[in-house]
């Protein structure tokens, strides 16, 4: 290239050059911070960004995560197993639990800490504290645990709400530690109310709350809570294709904490749930039961054993004296039949059980029954489970 061409190249560069900066400096030009980037999709600095407005349902969840989350604690509860060689190895399990009061109580489910070697809760700030169990109520899936050591100023417990009163379709919160991913919030409404649900265990659980609010496996123990961030369940189960273990599908269940109010003065006082029972165990009827045998009623409950020192007993009700051989199985029959307790129809023993759940030791309760062909009504106290059936 000759020397006067190259002259000339470099002198237009420079003046380009020169002219740019000065534009810019006058501010006739654009200025992008970062090459190649629009100003509306650069990020605004830290001075001059801004927090959008939130909708008025975004500040209710807001205010409701900041309200409990820090009373929401992560239980890992650890089960010792035996292989086939009977060689002890362990196996940990993580669920939900929730901070009741300053002595470092805390509600959970019963499946959660079950059989649980040592229990371990770590709290929203990331410390851990061991714990021992206070007291269990397998019937209602409920327990109580209490942490060793943890400072009060440490421990936030989380305001109890009313179940009575809720409706199908108010919006409900639920918090946990799914899959181990602690403190996570969701939301959702109550899909229904007053359903039974039974336990893995194989227990009846009344007046449950089924919700949509994405429950998950480790959401168990958890608070179900209102717009206010007031505790109005404790998230237990959930219905899924794959099994309880499996993923969320929108129906979720919890109990109510009217009843884990009731339990817990017991749980925290004795240790364990102080209730009547009927001291007896029974056969319920069915139609074809009760025509195969000529029963007076086709629906009921078959006294087949009564259990000494129990209501049953004191009652003067009476269990089986024979038995007959039907459908290729074998009945006890002979005995007393419960028809109605306190005006309540009894069709089975969960009926039964679901009755007594919200009566205690001492209450009188009025009995229709059939011996024989004969129906008889007579008031009966009630007592606390025979020592022989616990």
């Amino acid at each position: 290239m000759k020397s006067g061409v190259l002259r000339t190249i470099l002198a237009t560069a420079f003046v380009s050059c020169a002219a740019t900066i000065l534009l810019l400096r006058w501010g006739m030009l654009p200025t992008y911070p970062v090459q190649g980037v629009a100003p509306q999709f650069q990020s605004a600095s830290a001075a001059d960004a801004k927090q959008p407005p939130l909708s008025p349902e975004e500040q209710v969840n807001v205010n409701v995560y900041n309200k409990v989350s820090p009373g929401v604690v992560n239980i890992t509860s650890t089960v010792v197993e035996y292989d086939f060689f009977l060689t002890p190895y362990s196996i940990p399990s993580t669920g939900s639990g929730v901070v009741l009061d300053l002595n470092g109580n805390i509600l959970t489910n019963n499946h959660v800490i079950e059989s649980a070697r040592t229990l371990e809760v770590a709290l929203p700030d990331h410390t851990t504290y061991k714990a021992e169990v206070v007291g269990q109520d397998p019937k209602n899936d409920l327990a109580v645990i209490r942490l060793s050591g943890a400072p009060k100023e440490r421990l936030h417990p989380v305001p109890l709400g009313d179940s009575s009163t809720l409706r199908v379709g108010q919006k409900v919160l639920a918090i946990g530690n799914p899959f181990r991913m602690q403190n996570t919030l969701t939301t959702g409404i109550i899909s229904s109310l007053g359903r039974k649900i039974r336990t893995d265990a194989g227990n009846l659980i009344d007046n449950v709350i089924q919700t949509d609010a994405a429950i998950n496996p480790g959401n168990s123990g958890g608070p179900l809570l209102n717009a206010a961030g007031e505790m109005i369940g404790i998230n237990t189960m959930i219905i899924s294709p794959s099994g309880s273990n499996g993923g969320n599908v929108g129906i979720g269940f919890a109990v109510p904490v009217d009843t884990a109010r009731r339990v817990v003065v017991d749980l925290l006082k004795e240790g364990r749930v102080i209730r009547p029972d009927m001291g007896e165990e029974g056969e319920d009827i069915t139609p074809n039961l009760a025509s195969a045998l000529g029963l007076p009623v086709d629906k009921g409950l078959l006294i087949i054993r009564v259990y000494r020192g129990g209501t049953a007993e004191a009652a003067g009700l009476r269990g089986a004296s024979e038995y007959a051989i039907l459908f290729n199985r074998r009945f006890l029959v002979g005995g007393d039949i419960i028809t109605e307790l306190d005006g309540k129809p009894i069709t089975s023993q969960d009926d039964l059980d679901l009755i007594l759940e919200n009566k205690r030791p001492g209450d009188t309760v009025h009995i229709t029954f059939y011996r024989g062909r004969t129906k008889s009504e007579k008031s009966i106290v009630l007592m606390e489970q025979p020592r022989s059936m616990r």
